[in-house]
């Protein structure tokens, strides 16, 4: 931390970081949803709602507790896609690399706090796609 929060433990930093960067908290925010993300995000985000039940796989918080859609979450991170010369950013978006997570469990897996294994264990992926980058270039 940089000395703007003062947290008890790794738990608390989750729900402040979820609560901080979340809507008007988040550096990247402009006041409205979210823009496009490339081809083919659309229509990966939502089978992987449909696949998770519209639940986080974790936790198993819903749309409903959650007043709407969970987080959708890249297990292997665009960016490692669009810094690997052989792939592109859409490459990214494929079923068995996205799972359905709440906001807290969003940013505990984007911290290194959930495996890339375990998300993919929780929502029934058994391992990485072919051709994905590899853990160890992620």
């Amino acid at each position: 931390m940089n000395g703007d929060a003062t947290l008890c433990s790794p738990e608390c930093q989750y729900e402040w970081l979820s609560e901080a960067f979340t809507g008007e908290g988040h550096p990247n925010w402009e006041g409205g949803g979210m823009g496009a993300y490339g081809k083919g995000w659309n229509e990966v985000r939502e089978r992987a709602l449909e696949r998770d039940g519209r639940a986080c796989v974790v936790c198993g918080t819903d749309a409903e507790e959650l007043g709407r859609n969970p987080d959708v979450h890249h297990i292997v991170p665009v960016r490692v896609f669009v810094e690997t010369p052989v792939f592109a950013e859409r490459d990214a978006h494929t079923l068995d690399n996205v799972v359905s997570l709440c906001p807290s469990c969003h940013r505990r897996a984007e911290f290194g706090g959930i495996s890339r294994a375990e998300l993919r264990w929780r929502a029934g992926i058994a391992t990485a796609a072919p051709g994905t980058p590899s853990p160890a270039t992620a």
